[in-house]
């Protein structure tokens, strides 16, 4: 169904570019990836759009690691095994929680103010944590700070070369390497950029939802490349669907951070009830899967489209001073925090799964490799702790630097290679956003938060008719992204489908019950391999 290249080319006919290092993606992983990479080597860092426009920027929360006395690595393990619901790879989490606080310093020393309270670095609590280990930055605008003081570590640094508004259109691959890829500069000329290895830190695929948090740029294109590289794609049928998204008439879907439940708000269905104790004993902190079904149970319970998020109970100073960024935006739409519940509901925020790497963020695919949201280390398991993905971003990224200290040089010379589908027929951009957005009710109405057989056939079949559009001759950025998506639809419906059972971010209807007897295990997707599954080998939990 989707080929291994969407453009028809001929590789001897591209301009050339050399680089020693290509990463593709420009948020907390790609710009924290190519500054430790160019201790040793020359990196070319491509940005879709301008440098801060990523999924970082839109993170709001914080970023989770022990950095008091009253916690530990274990109790960071613990939580974030309980929240992946039995599919976490130990090794990794182990990792993650070790080598998490390090970053966390390595940022700071690079310019990262994060807020601090008595002199000591400010900490939070937000779902399913045991202890308050999430550190924030304006209050609300964690990822933002974040990105602005790599990005400014980066731009002044000699050996990164940084392209902004350059969309990556394919990895190249010869003898089953990854040499590079194609990219499509601003003015629309396309170009081969040589490496001796690719990393991918594209972000998530968001946009596969009528209703997300991401940003319009999240459109799962590394995660599309990757597969059709050769790279095999692990557990993406597990999305996560933040529980509070604002839902107001005119209003984007902003995210309201789970911090605000972490200092005290409460969920009230539209008669004004709490109702999340009848849920899980942790109510509004419960793991983010159980509250996102709870609010979607009660909106159908009381025939609403949203429900409440309410913090009115709390004082004016600490949801103006810790919740600046929400707070302007909801006055925005004439909603104030202070005195007024805040309509919410749920919205498409994290997927779990992503491009198989191992511990040093490596692929299937030789000198490819990949960190961040679009990659699956096994850290997220199931169902993604609060805050732990910018640790995750910063802890894999370094581990690739490590392990890129030694990569050998490409053999010399272009190889030749060219790919032709015959593409003729080509769609106009308004066709393309109108398939997009077809594409994105699809996804909402059959593989969204509640799931079940009748519906994800419905959805594979109709992406199987969607898929003609992978013959079109396609030229612009609207066009590759639809491909992207579509390919990304496709692997998610087969999986969500396959998994016949109920685990974190993946709920079936028709089965309910987590199934550990058959299921702990992951499903893995490969162009050439097809649909694989590969054993859970945690046996500790």
């Amino acid at each position: 169904m989707v080929p291994r290249y969407v453009i028809d080319f001929k590789l001897a006919e591209l301009e050339k570019v050399e680089t020693d290092i290509l990463i593709i993606g420009s948020g907390a992983a790609g710009l924290y990836t190519a500054i430790k990479i160019s201790e040793h080597h020359d990196v070319t860092l491509i940005s879709k759009t301008s440098l801060t426009q990523s999924n970082t920027q839109h993170a709001q929360g914080g970023i989770a690691a022990v950095t008091s006395k009253s916690d530990s690595p274990e109790l960071h393990r613990q939580d974030t095994l309980i929240a992946g619901a039995g599919i976490c790879s130990h090794e990794a989490v182990d990792i993650l929680v070790n080598e998490g606080p390090s970053c966390i310093r390595d940022i700071i020393k690079m310019g990262t103010m994060f807020d601090r309270e008595d002199g000591k670095l400010a900490l939070t609590k937000e779902g399913a944590h045991s202890k308050r280990r999430i550190l924030h930055a304006n209050g609300d605008a964690t990822g933002a700070e974040i990105v602005r003081a790599l990005s400014e570590v980066a731009k002044n640094n000699k050996r990164i070369t940084i392209l902004e508004n350059h969309f990556t259109i394919d990895l190249m691959t010869h003898q089953g390497e990854c040499i590079g890829a194609i990219v499509m500069r601003p003015e629309g000329e396309r170009v081969f950029i040589r490496a001796k290895a690719t990393i991918l830190s594209t972000g998530g695929a968001g946009q596969l939802y009528r209703y997300t948090t991401n940003p319009e740029i999240a459109t799962g294109d590394g995660m599309a490349m990757a597969y059709r590289a050769g790279a095999y794609i692990k557990d993406v049928e597990f999305i996560q669907f933040h529980p509070t998204a604002l839902f107001y008439p005119g209003a984007p879907r902003f995210l309201i951070s789970e911090a605000v439940r972490g200092e005290g708000a409460v969920l009230r269905n539209i008669n004004g009830e709490r109702f999340m104790q009848k849920y899980h004993p942790q109510k509004e902190l419960a793991p983010r899967d159980i509250v996102a079904r709870a609010i979607v149970s009660e909106m159908e319970e009381t025939g609403s489209t949203y429900v409440y998020l309410d913090i009115t109970h709390e004082s004016e100073e600490l949801i103006k001073n810790r919740f600046p960024t929400i707070y302007k935006e909801c006055l925005r739409y004439g909603l104030d925090m202070v005195t007024d519940w805040i309509p919410v509901a749920p919205a498409a925020h994290y997927i779990m799964g992503g491009i198989k790497t191992d511990t040093n963020g490596e692929t299937a695919t030789p000198r490819l490799f990949s960190c961040g949201e679009v990659s699956c280390t096994g850290v997220h398991g199931a169902n993604r702790l609060a805050s732990n993905s910018l640790a995750e971003a910063l802890v894999f990224g370094k581990r690739i630097a490590d392990k890129l200290e030694d990569i050998p040089p490409l053999p010399e010379g272009i190889p030749s290679v060219s790919f032709s589908l015959m593409r003729q027929q080509t769609m106009s951009t308004d066709n393309v956003m109108e398939k997009r957005l077809r594409l994105q009710k699809l996804m909402l109405r059959h593989v969204g938060i509640k799931r079940n057989e009748r519906g994800l056939i419905k959805a594979v079949k109709e992406l199987e008719r969607y898929a003609k559009a992978f013959r079109n001759k396609m030229d612009n950025i609207a066009e590759f992204e639809y491909l992207n998506l579509l390919t990304i639809a496709v692997l998610v419906a087969n999986a969500a489908l396959l998994r016949e059972e109920s685990r974190g971010g993946h709920f079936r209807e028709d089965f309910p019950k987590q199934d550990d007897l058959v299921w702990r295990k992951h499903i893995v997707q490969s162009i050439e391999d097809g649909v694989l599954e590969e054993q859970s080998s945690n046996e500790d939990e």
